[in-house]
């Protein structure tokens, strides 16, 4: 049986922990706080200070940096980047190779199809068809 964690360094020269989720077996750093109803597919990244609600899926590639913060039942997408300090609200979906600014807010519901992008500090806000409306 294998090691259930890995050690990376950052461009610091830091060493950063990261253990493999049970549930998918993403990759999900010290300090990071994932329901164990999530899923975190393999090659995802979850950097310290996020919290992941339950029943979040975060698809394989995606990259989810410091201090984000997913609603229950949110889904993203393989290969989508999510900015610090952004907030994913519940039933929330972040299509294929999104990015999602630092500091963004995307309301919860919403739609964002593939390849869009939420500027940072930016609120996205759809109807459940994904027509977005002035936030």
């Amino acid at each position: 049986m294998g090691k259930n964690y890995i050690d990376i360094e950052n461009d610091q020269g830091e060493t950063l922990r990261y253990r493999k989720h049970a549930n998918g077996r993403g990759l999900i750093a010290h300090g990071a706080k994932v329901h164990a109803s999530a899923l975190v597919e393999a090659g995802a990244y979850v950097e310290p200070g996020v919290r992941v609600a339950e029943g979040a899926f975060i698809g394989k590639g995606v990259w989810i940096e410091p201090g984000v913060i997913i609603g229950p039942g949110a889904r993203i997408a393989p290969h989508a980047h999510v900015g610090p300090d952004a907030v994913i609200g519940g039933n929330a979906k972040i299509g294929i190779r999104c990015e999602i600014g630092a500091g963004a807010k995307v309301a919860p519901g919403s739609i964002l199809p593939d390849d869009e992008s939420v500027a940072a500090g930016k609120t996205l806000i759809t109807d459940r068809r994904g027509l977005r409306h002035i936030a």
